[in-house]
Order: structure tokens, then C-alpha cells, then sequence
């Protein structure tokens, strides 16, 4: 089968979503050469956590939290970008493969604001499918509200066509002789969610997000549902940074002697992710499809900006996918960090004390 083409507007519009991640960035890297030039010189040790946003801890301040679910918001001035993949695996049908391309930009007073784009591959088929903008806002300072609930919202326009049933599970025979009908465009639609966190005992993170999401066209479909992650971290020892050479006009900040004691970071960790999802049309209201998964998660931090993640889940009955994949490959830009608009954090190596 021939890969279908992508269209003008949908290549136009990864184009804008390449082009507002980049200019972002420049903006960032301007700013900071800016600040460099005018202050003296800063000699820092490795950094392992990411900038506090408004005191939360960094699990929480780097947008997605887990591969199913997002948390509060990013620091004013952080940039946060990320490939999601995603395979499906359902009873009837071949998988159904989605590369989400996401940008999300922290701006001040807890708001943030993402662009995302969803190329999605189906039986042979290649498409943009739909291209998002998204706010979120966190309504105070961490840890001000118990479970710290933030609101986002999203408006998702549809480039795309639909390309197989959304509904429960299927034969493909129950469609006729030509099968499932492709040439039906995806409507646009909005989507609501609550996001709540927090942070155990210095040693369990959590987060769950309700959402709704609602078509304004086509056939108006509708799904609401949960979405869980519980995470622990895993501490790894790394050696005590060198102490820097005693120069005029250079400062040390966050630096040890060398043969200093291993400080402890958290740059692994481990839980249990899941989700419950209902969806429904205007013909089928009354018997909707219902569906949960629930599987491991891990996510790995090489760098102080660079993470991975990965969710294998499976289906708990036949209506169920048989299981889907996350993978997460992200990254953060900018400065970011406490300031006036973002609050401090104490180093990981203080945290379980």
C-alpha cells in the first residue's frame, strides 16, 4: 500500500512547530551569552537536577512526568521538548504506530504554553493527523494546595483522516466487503484536564491526570477516563566534582575538594503507570467502550537536560489493547531556576533525611 502524502497544510504546519521550538531557543541562548557577559565568571559543578519551578521538586518541574501523565509546570524561561512514541497493539487490527512531536514553554506567573504535532503510520499509511496548542496553569506555588492542582487545556485540529474504528475492538468483516471507511477526516476537538501531584515522604512521586476530551464535528465522539503514575527514584552514587583553580574574579558554587564524599543524585527511576479511558459517540452514549492498561515504567537522566522514558502496558480484558508502548525522549532548554517567578528546591542529595 502506498504511504498516503502528506498535504501542504499539514507539512506547513510542522513546519511552524520546528520553527517556534528553534526561535524559542535562539531567544534562550541569546539571553543567557546576554547574562554571562555582565556577570563574573561562575565555576559550578555538574548539575544532575533540573531548575525548581516555584519550589517543586524537579520530577516535577520538567512537564511530563511519565509517559502517561503531565504535572504542574515548568520554570519561567524553560523550554521543554520531547519525541513521544507510541504502539498500539488491539485485538482485530494491525498496531497502530504515533510519533508526537511536542514543545512546551514555561512562561512567568506558573502559565505555560506547548505546540504539538502527531504523525501517526496505520496499515501503510503515513499522516500528519492533528496539530495541537495547549495552556496550562498551576493555581499557586508548590506546595501552597495540597495535591497542587494545575488545569490544562488543549485545542487539537484535525489535518488528517481517520484511519481505523475508535471504538471497542472490531472484526473488520463487521465493516462490509471494502472494510473500515479512510476517507472520513479527523474533527476537530478540545480537551480539559485536571493534573494533581506530590511528593510522598521524599521517596514517592505521584501524579494522576482526569481529562475529557470532546469532538466538535464528525461524529462527535467523546472520551474522559484517568490516567496514574507512582514513581519512586533511584539513588546512584556519582564521585565528589574537583575543586576548580583559586583564580582572580572566579567564583565556585556547589563544588567539593577532590577525594570529597559521593553525592547521591537521582537520575533513575521506577513505578507503575495506568489508565482507565471511556469513549463514546452520539450513537453509542449508552454503551460506551471502556478500556484500562496498567504496566511498569522506568525513566533514565545521563544528563541534567536529557531523559528517556518507557511504559510497556497491557490490557486487563479482551475490550482492552493488548498493550500499548510508550517511549519518551526529551529535553530541556533555557535557564530556567529560581528566581523571583520560581522557587527553590534542596539538592537531591538531601532528599530521605
Amino acid at each position: 500500500m502506498t504511504p498516503k502524502p502528506f498535504s501542504l497544510t499539514s507539512l506547513r504546519l510542522v513546519y511552524v512547530t520546528t520553527c517556534i521550538s528553534l526561535a524559542f531557543f535562539a531567544l534562550n541562548q541569546s539571553l543567557r551569552a546576554q547574562t554571562t557577559a555582565a556577570e563574573p565568571i561562575v565555576v559550578t559543578a555538574e548539575e544532575v537536577e533540573v531548575p525548581s519551578a516555584y519550589g517543586a521538586p524537579s520530577a516535577f518541574s520538567q512537564s511530563r512526568f511519565a509517559p502517561l501523565t503531565n504535572t504542574y509546570v515548568l520554570p519561567p524561561g524553560e523550554i521543554y521538548s520531547s519525541v513521544i512514541y507510541e504502539d498500539d497493539v488491539v485485538h482485530f487490527r494491525s498496531p497502530d504506530h504515533h510519533w508526537t512531536e511536542e514543545c512546551e514553554i514555561g512562561l512567568p506567573y506558573r502559565f505555560n504554553l506547548a505546540f504539538e504535532t502527531d504523525i501517526q503510520r496505520y496499515q501503510g499509511d503515513l499522516q500528519a493527523s492533528t496539530f495541537s496548542v495547549e495552556g496550562r496553569y498551576a493555581f499557586a506555588d508548590w506546595g501552597k494546595i495540597p495535591l497542587n492542582p494545575t488545569i490544562f487545556s488543549e485545542f487539537k485540529v484535525g489535518i488528517g483522516d481517520i484511519l481505523h474504528d475508535e471504538g471497542a475492538p472490531t472484526p473488520g468483516k463487521k465493516f462490509g466487503p471494502g472494510g473500515f471507511d479512510k476517507s472520513q477526516p479527523i474533527p476537530d476537538a478540545y480537551e480539559l484536564r485536571l493534573l494533581l501531584s506530590e511528593d510522598f515522604f521524599d521517596r514517592i512521586d505521584w501524579a494522576l491526570n482526569a481529562f475529557l476530551e470532546n469532538e466538535i464535528g464528525g461524529d462527535r465522539g467523546r472520551e474522559w477516563g484517568i490516567a496514574q503514575s507512582i514513581v519512586t527514584p533511584i539513588h546512584l552514587f556519582r564521585p565528589a566534582p574537583p575543586a576548580p583553580p583559586d583564580h582572580k574574579n572566579v567564583q565556585t558554587k556547589n563544588v567539593q575538594p577532590v577525594g570529597g564524599t559521593a553525592v547521591p543524585s537521582e537520575d533513575f527511576n521506577v513505578g507503575i503507570e495506568c489508565q482507565f479511558r471511556s469513549f463514546s459517540d452520539k450513537g453509542t452514549r449508552g454503551t460506551p467502550y471502556n478500556s484500562f492498561v496498567i504496566g511498569p515504567t522506568a525513566g533514565w537522566k545521563p544528563t541534567r537536560s536529557l531523559r528517556f522514558d518507557v511504559s510497556p502496558l497491557f490490557g486487563v480484558n479482551h475490550k482492552s489493547p493488548v498493550m500499548q508502548l510508550f517511549v519518551v525522549a526529551s529535553y530541556l532548554w533555557g535557564p530556567g531556576g529560581p528566581g523571583k517567578e520560581a522557587g527553590g528546591e534542596a539538592p537531591a542529595s538531601t532528599r530521605n533525611r
